[in-house]
């Protein structure tokens, strides 16, 4: 995970960075929250840890910032104060989560797992994809050009589908067997370049643009380029 730790208080915060390193985290810290504002709106991270009383900026008016701007990042914050109403108030303000000084690593680590892991799942899939003039429906799991639909076997859909989403990005053979096929070794056959040649022949022929391009000796792409 990419951390940013905004924490006014040197010996903590040096010490949640090396723990966090320690556990295999790039961290980033600021003691300022107007500049823990501007790195967070900066850089992209996985998590914040944010503690309420620091100066420049109070750590609440950081968070409430980062939603106004529509940043979704989770933010743990950290305080001494542990009432209810701290507790809420820090919540409304647009935290994940709230922990009470003093308080133990591991179970800051476990927390920042969870909201990590909640927010990826939260992710949206596109559900439709564009490139150039090619309409992929990924629930409809119809593909059309120009308005024309393509049929395609569920192979080959499979193999389309895989291939947009990696847009623009070479895929070798391996990540295509892997993800199309679920073979994790190389058959040594030419069951790729068989269905490659398929799909090319049905959304690249009788249209002027070539989507689907090889990377000769390396694998393929799919892009309106």
């Amino acid at each position: 995970m990419n951390i940013l730790v905004i924490e006014d208080d040197k010996a903590l915060s040096a010490h949640l960075t090396k723990s966090l390193e320690a556990a295999g985290h790039d961290v980033k810290t600021s003691g300022d929250g107007v500049q823990g504002l501007n790195l967070a709106k900066q850089n992209t991270f996985d998590a914040l840890i944010v503690d309420r009383m620091i100066p420049g900026m109070e750590g609440l008016e950081v968070i409430r910032a980062l939603r106004i701007s529509g940043q979704t990042v989770p933010v743990i914050i950290l305080s001494a104060l542990g009432e209810v109403d701290d507790r809420v108030k820090g919540l409304r303000s647009g935290g994940d989560d709230y922990l009470v000084k003093p308080f133990a690593f591991d179970e800051l680590l476990a927390r920042l797992e969870i909201l990590v892991r909640r927010s990826q799942q939260q992710t949206p899939i596109a559900t439709t994809i564009m490139i150039g003039d090619m309409v992929i429906d990924i629930l409809a799991r119809k593909v059309s050009r120009s308005g024309k639909l393509i049929p395609l076997q569920a192979r080959e859909f499979r193999l389309l589908e895989f291939l947009a989403r990696n847009k623009g990005q070479m895929v070798t053979r391996a990540m295509l067997l892997e993800a199309v096929w679920d073979y994790h070794f190389d058959p040594q056959t030419n069951m790729i370049d068989v269905h490659i040649s398929r799909l090319r022949g049905k959304i690249d022929k009788g249209f002027d643009k070539p989507l689907l391009k090889t990377v000769r000796g390396a694998g393929y792409m799919l892009d309106e380029f």
